[in-house]
This record gives C-alpha cells, structure tokens and sequence, in this order.
C-alpha cells in the first residue's frame, strides 16, 4: 500500500523524479548531438539534484512504513541503487568535471526508474524490512545497495571509455556524443577511483554484516550472502589485476561493464525471504491433539 507525504503517494513521487531524469537526459542529448554544444554542468547537476530530491521524498515516504531504509523488496532495492547511484554524482561527479556524466547518469537512473515500476511483482505487498530489524544489518544493507550505485556509475564511465576508445580507433571526426567525452586518461583515473570506492564501500558493509551473522549464523541465508560475497570478490580481483597492471584500460572497462550486469542479476538472490520452517507430521498432529483437548 503507498503511503502519503505532501499530498502524492510515494509512487508519484519517484515518477515524477522519473520524469526529471528522462527529461535531463533527453535535454542532454539533443544538446550533444542536434545543437553540437554540451549541456552546462550547473544546469545539469540543478536538474538531477531536484529529480533526487523528489526521488528521497518518495523513499522517505516508503521507508515510513519499516521505520528504517526502505529494502523489502526488488522494487526498492533497484530505487535505492538508482538514489545512491545520482548521490555519487552530485556529491562526488563534479570533481571529475566530466560533463556529460550526468547526462549518463540521468539516463541510467530514468532507466532502471522505469524497469523497477514496469516489473510490477518487484514491488511485493508491504512485508517486514527483508534485512530484520537491527540497526547494524540494515547499515550493512544500504552501505551494500549503496557501492551497487557506485559501480553504476563505474559502468557508465567505462562505456564512456569504449566509446572513446572506439572513436579515436576510427581516426575521423565522430560526431553526436563523442567530441564532448573526456581523454581516454582522464577516464582511466576515474574509473581506478570510482572501483577503490565502491570495493571500500562494500569491504565495510561485509564487515559490519560479519560481525552481526556470527552472533545469529540462523539468520544468515546462503545464496544472499554467497552473492554479496561474490561481487565483493569479483570487484577485489579486478582492482587487483588493475593495480598489477595485468589489465588493459579496455579490457578493464569491459569487465567493470560485465561484472555489474552480474551485480544487478545477484539482486533477485538478496530480494529472496528466508524459507519459514515448516512444523513436523508429529508436532502438526500434536498440536492438533492439544487444540482438540
């Protein structure tokens, strides 16, 4: 059931932040390509700031109904990803001075946006917060979804690397996007930062998580924590390999790309509830006698 804030449901809310996104990134991308200037970045990032504010409007109101971050469910946990995803580029992305960063970024958030609300069975009836009630397992959650929104934005500037890459490989002038994207070494340091601080992020939340499932391994459920710790794995070795120098800038911006589609596809294992424990034939039947008696 939506809950109200203002007058809108909460639903309302991230639409019309859904809007702001599509808007952003449709207005960017005819700049880019059909007036052949870039966006200015102050417009930008004003456009993408209001559309999250609208977005933290419309998770507040969810979360009202837990007491907490809204995370029950698939639905919520794409929103959440999509809300850390923007925070990243309006707290962190003008340091890059990159600028169509976001343009990129209102169309990944309008993207997923719009995924998490046409998949209607995302959005399970209102239940109890999937991660229970500790105030420690649910940092250990938002701090998980919240790398998840740092490696988004790994994803879109390493699509902006091949891009680029691929633009200067065909040696003419490329029109549309590519004479507003950043040099191929100023998108490789970003990217190097962009993965130490996801992997940092989500180091920290497997911590906090560990040192709660220790005391309670019965609340632990295999295949959430076997995908969390994969993807912890799979972005360790990757900045591993790229501090070795074993991967090239190409193919390290492949993997980041594939690696988080793996990512997203690991939401359906965090998003499944613990199996209930189902009563014996012999304690069904002498409950019954009980009840009878």
């Amino acid at each position: 059931m939506d809950n109200t804030l203002f007058g809108l449901a909460d639903k309302q809310w991230i639409w019309i932040a859904t809007v702001v996104f599509a808007s952003t990134f449709v207005l960017g991308t005819y700049s880019a390509i059909k007036l052949h200037r870039r966006t200015g970045r102050p417009y930008v990032l004003a456009l993408v700031t209001f559309g999250w504010i609208l977005q933290t409007i419309g998770l507040y109101a969810r979360g009202l109904q837990y007491g907490g971050c809204p995370l029950s469910n698939q639905f919520e946990l794409v929103q959440f990803m999509v809300w850390s995803a923007i925070a990243i580029y309006i707290f962190v992305g003008p340091s890059f001075r990159v600028s169509l960063l976001g343009v990129f970024t209102s169309g990944f958030a309008c993207l997923f946006s719009i995924l998490s609300m046409v998949f209607e069975h995302w959005d399970n009836p209102s239940r109890e917060p999937i991660f229970g009630d500790s105030p420690w397992i649910e940092t250990h959650a938002a701090l998980a979804l919240f790398s998840y929104g740092v490696f988004g934005v790994l994803t879109l500037t390493s699509v902006m690397y091949l891009l680029q890459s691929r633009s200067l490989k065909q040696k003419k002038v490329v029109g549309g996007l590519f004479p507003f994207l950043p040099s191929l070494v100023e998108l490789v340091s970003i990217n190097g930062r962009l993965l130490a601080m996801g992997f940092i992020i989500l180091t920290v939340s497997l911590g906090i998580g560990y040192s709660y499932f220790i005391e309670d391994l019965s609340s632990v459920l295999t295949v959430k924590l076997a995908s969390t710790v994969a993807v912890w794995l799979a972005y360790g070795i990757i900045l591993f390999l790229r501090f070795k120098l074993i991967l090239s800038s190409k193919k390290f911006a492949w993997v980041c790309v594939i690696v988080f589609i793996a990512a997203l596809l690991s939401l359906a294992a965090v998003d499944r509830e613990p199996e209930t424990e189902t009563p014996s034939p012999q304690a069904s039947i002498l409950n019954s006698s009980t009840g009878d008696s």
